[in-house]
């Protein structure tokens, strides 16, 4: 075997400073041949400068951070008050999407800033919370949208441990130097299954009607049911899953019938906090009572709020704001 080969020309560059040309001599084989030689004006090169550290943030003054913090806290503390005043659905629906925004837009501020060194670990811890808050806020909302959280009670339910841990992280950032960080204005229930007896009323009619209608529930969440003439809502009635209840001496008049399904009854609300739906029958039912001279009729219905075989009564989905409250 052969071993490498080294021209005499890879001397050429070393060679030219005093004038002498490549030859075309032969190459030479064998051995362990080395070529050797200094480019250029034969200085020895010089090491690659060190990249420049890049200096750190000048830390803020007690004064300057509390500037810096002020303005965020205002944004803040009422985009979380907005959405506690949420009275709809579709309210609800932005304003957990408003807070969201607003929290994750102060957490890329402050993390940007350089606090003064004696409160940087209050400062980092607060930072993270809001962080964690707005993180669930993003996953809230998208619970709100699929009707999945129906009340801002049942929001900051779902923030839990989180929002508790915002709380606590505000309030050790004021006490370490008077800062405006507490924006947690709401106190976050624990997860409920409320619910009202069989058949509790929520509105009851005058009556003095001679018909009824006999209501099964028979879906795997409560009910209230609504019976509303004209703009006026005249019954209201909460029918538990499985359920049945007979509402008795309707009076005469066409009414429609409304009824939302829930999960955790929040009676200050009058909504269902979790696993919201908002439904009625497309078609009115009339209530008529007939005088001859020898008898009185009259109309008795019969509903189900979950679909059976041979159903003749279709249903559709109501808007939230639309639907009685």
């Amino acid at each position: 075997m052969s071993a490498p080969r080294i021209f005499p020309c890879l001397l050429a560059l070393a060679a030219l400073t005093v004038g002498t040309a490549c030859s075309s001599a032969p190459p030479i084989t064998g051995g362990e041949p080395r070529a050797s030689g200094v480019a250029g004006d034969g200085a020895a090169p010089s090491a690659d400068p060190a990249t420049p550290a890049t200096p750190a943030p000048t830390a803020l003054t007690a004064e300057a951070y509390k500037s810096e913090l002020g303005g965020r806290h205002d944004d803040m503390s009422k985009a979380i008050k907005s959405l506690a005043g949420a009275r709809s659905l579709k309210a609800l629906d932005q304003r957990v999407v408003k807070a969201q925004e607003t929290l994750q837009g102060a957490v890329d501020e402050l993390a940007a800033l350089s606090p003064p060194p004696e409160i940087q670990p209050q400062h980092q811890a607060y930072v993270e919370s809001l962080r964690e808050v707005a993180l669930r806020l993003g996953t809230s909302a998208t619970r709100v949208g699929t009707g999945n959280l129906c009340t801002p009670g049942a929001v900051f339910t779902d923030l839990d441990d989180s929002l508790a841990a915002l709380d606590r992280a505000g309030e050790a950032l004021e006490d370490a130097g008077d800062y405006q960080a507490d924006i947690v204005s709401v106190k976050a229930a624990n997860k409920q299954s409320r619910r009202l007896r069989n058949g509790q009323w929520l509105r009851q009619g005058s009556g003095g009607g001679r018909s009824s209608l006999q209501i099964h529930n028979g879906g795997t969440r409560d009910a209230v049911v609504s019976l509303v003439r004209g703009k006026s809502k005249v019954y209201s009635v909460y029918v538990r899953k499985k359920g049945k209840f007979k509402i008795s001496g309707v009076s005469d008049g066409t009414y429609r019938i409304y009824f939302t399904h829930g999960v955790d009854w929040d009676g200050k609300s009058g909504a269902f906090t979790r696993e919201c739906s908002f439904e009625r029958f497309q078609k009115p039912v009339k209530f008529k009572t007939t005088y001859t001279a020898t008898q009185i009729l009259w109309h008795d219905w019969r509903i189900t709020l979950h679909a059976i075989t041979g159903g003749n009564a279709p249903t559709s989905k109501v808007d939230p704001d639309d639907f009685p409250a």
